[in-house]
């Protein structure tokens, strides 16, 4: 008799909780620690020549860890008590992410106003948009009015814009059957908080270019 592995499933709510938590920690990790060795340097007296890069250090430190706690309120958490989120908002927040890295940012979203789930898919499918873009790029995200509710738009134009296979899964709502939870977990979550709101969630993978496509209901 062969025996068979057993058939990856999704996560149930509490299994859930642990990857979101999981990936949180991975993202506030690096930051933290950079704070630390800044603060360790101010106290170090033989390294008060290095007064001016340690200050440096935990001020773009502070800057990131901010930033990411600001995007993780909306991108997973409850976001405070607002009801709706102006386009303008949600654009600070994954600017204020992804400043820094190799791709560009085109934020063309219609001016208005986005419910909880709205939002929370925009952030996501935005910072989705931006992380297939490791080479550099151009990532837009736009929006448009449909007679059944919402479009929002992210493309991703570069060079070597594409998807890992544990992203491909996630956006699927597929099980992640191998490769890195970290890596599948937002994608997922993606897919999760679009199919909940009664929406649906496409992906087209082309030479140079990744589209992520979220229709949702008003």
């Amino acid at each position: 008799m062969t025996d068979t592995a057993p058939s990856p499933v999704l996560p149930d709510g509490q299994a859930l909780a642990t990857l979101v938590a999981g990936k949180l920690c991975h993202d506030f990790i690096s930051p933290a620690g950079a704070i630390s060795s800044g603060l360790d340097l101010l106290k170090d007296p033989t390294a008060q020549d290095m007064r001016d890069d340690a200050m440096g250090l935990i001020e773009a430190s502070a800057k990131k860890m901010i930033a990411l706690v600001n995007f993780a309120r909306v991108a997973f958490g409850a976001a405070t008590s607002a009801e709706r989120f102006s386009s303008a908002e949600l654009g600070d927040l994954v600017s204020g992410l992804t400043e820094g890295g190799r791709a560009t940012l085109n934020w063309a979203v219609s001016e208005g106003t986005w419910s909880k789930p709205q939002a929370r898919a925009m952030v996501n499918l935005a910072y989705l948009t931006m992380a297939a873009l490791p080479s550099g790029g151009v990532a837009t995200i736009r929006t448009h009015v449909a007679s059944d509710g919402i479009v929002i738009e992210g493309a991703a134009e570069g060079a070597r814009a594409r998807l890992k296979g544990e992203a491909v899964s996630g956006l699927a709502g597929q099980p992640l059957a191998e490769g890195l939870p970290g890596q599948w977990i937002q994608p997922y979550w993606l897919w999760l908080t679009v199919h909940d709101a009664g929406g649906v969630l496409d992906v087209q993978v082309e030479d140079g270019r990744v589209a992520l496509v979220a229709r949702m209901p008003n």
